[in-house]
């Protein structure tokens, strides 16, 4: 799996409300940054707003390691991209960083699923979302099937 370079990242607004009785971002808090990143992650590979109504993959699988507290005036980014796709999961790595001090604060793996709205069954990965993923990450061949 690709580990090394993002090619995409959008700023996190650190609120007061995220904040735990250490002063420090709550977990469920950088739970919402990564959901906000990868939303945002879709919508520029994609090159449209996502309709989540209508979307066909669900987030199924979610590790995250905290490496250090993230603070109110920390300058953080969520970095996202595809290292993966297989027949009907696509797998993400993404990562909080301090733009000020680049450390990494908080990383997350992650796994979508394909998805049917309607029979709540399983499906296979879209070709275009396949494609799209493809040409922006230049994930190797061996990872577009």
């Amino acid at each position: 799996m690709q580990t090394d370079t993002y090619r995409f990242s959008v700023p996190i607004q650190v609120r007061m409300s995220d904040l735990d009785p250490f002063v420090h971002a709550n977990n469920g808090a950088q739970c919402n940054y990564f959901d906000f990143g990868r939303s945002a992650y879709f919508e520029y590979v994609f090159g449209k707003p996502i309709d989540w109504r209508e979307m066909d993959m669900v987030l199924v699988h979610v590790e995250m390691d905290f490496r250090e507290g993230i603070e109110f005036h920390d300058a953080i980014v969520c970095e996202s991209k595809v290292v993966a796709i297989g027949n009907k999961s696509v797998k993400m790595m993404q990562q909080l960083r301090d733009t000020n001090t680049n450390v990494v604060k908080t990383t997350c793996y992650s796994v979508l699923a394909g998805f049917d709205r309607i029979t709540h069954q399983s499906i296979p990965i879209r070709d275009e979302y396949r494609r799209l993923f493809h040409e922006f990450e230049q994930l190797p061949d061996d990872q577009q099937k």
